[in-house]
């Protein structure tokens, strides 16, 4: 990608100055293609881990790898060249040690070019937050529903439905926002948890199912489009395109079998003879 591309940007600092301002538009994408279809549209495009049940088929996301974040990563850059993109890293690849996560996280920024990496977990996270960005790499948090935690937090539930839970939650947003995280998800949360949260923290709060309280919002694109059979409850969808995928098959697979495909329009003819010399 040309550095002029690149120079057109969403920056971090352009990223913070949403908070309290209009709220950032933020997708998860794992391909060039819909990469290039969704970037001017958006701020933020997140290549979440979420590409292992998307994608991939996985029950979680804890069987992502780093070189499959890696890989799909290099096709949205290809794709984008507005938003900021930011990487999940994947569980196992930063939680053993700070010095990990900057050996990993610097790879994945040399190897793709994006701009950012995302980490879920909250105070226990924050020496590890603050020992990245220290060194030059931002960082986006992830408190609230952590995916990759799911066999601690027994599933995937909402968190904050019982104010009982909320100062823990609060700390953790807290701490990994006074660690250096330029911006953090939250997943899953009782509206007036994340609305609080939102107001408490100097960083934008990115919602993802956390009501619209929060500085900016994101969800799966897949899901938002349609091409997922199941979805969480804070999902809209916006399209129906397995639908209109299932269908554009079946008259594909009926024109086949009654060889109304290919037509003469999609056939190659003989080239003319030319004249005899």
């Amino acid at each position: 990608m040309s550095a002029v591309a690149e120079s057109k940007r969403i920056t971090v600092p352009e990223i913070m100055a949403h908070k309290g301002g209009t709220p950032l538009v933020c997708l998860t994408c794992y391909d060039a293609v819909l990469a290039k279809i969704m970037d001017p549209q958006v701020d933020l495009i997140l290549i979440g881990d979420t590409v292992g049940m998307v994608v991939h088929g996985m029950k979680t996301t804890l069987p992502v790898t780093l070189e499959m974040m890696i890989l799909h990563a290099q096709g949205v850059m290809r794709g984008s060249s507005h938003a900021l993109v930011a990487v999940d890293m994947p569980f196992g690849s930063y939680e053993e040690s700070p010095a990990q996560a900057f050996r990993n996280a610097a790879r994945v920024l040399a190897e793709t070019g994006a701009q950012a990496v995302k980490l879920e977990g909250g105070v226990r996270m924050a020496e590890t937050v603050r020992f990245l960005t220290c060194r030059g790499i931002p960082v986006v948090g992830h408190v609230g529903l952590t995916p990759q935690s799911i066999q601690a937090l027994g599933g995937f539930k909402a968190q904050g439905r019982e104010e009982a839970q909320w100062p823990a939650i609060e700390e953790d947003a807290r701490g990994v926002a006074e660690a250096g995280a330029f911006a953090v998800v939250l997943e899953a949360m009782a509206e007036p948890l994340a609305a609080k949260i939102t107001r408490q923290i100097p960083v934008p709060t990115i919602g993802i199912g956390a009501s619209n309280a929060c500085d900016g919002q994101i969800l799966v694109v897949n899901d938002m489009l349609g091409l997922t059979p199941h979805v969480p409850k804070f999902v809209r969808r916006y399209a129906h395109l397995g639908e209109d995928v299932a269908a554009a098959v079946a008259s594909y697979a009926a024109d086949v079998r009654a060889r109304a495909f290919p037509g003469a329009d999609n056939t190659y003819a003989m080239k003319k003879a030319g004249p005899a010399q």
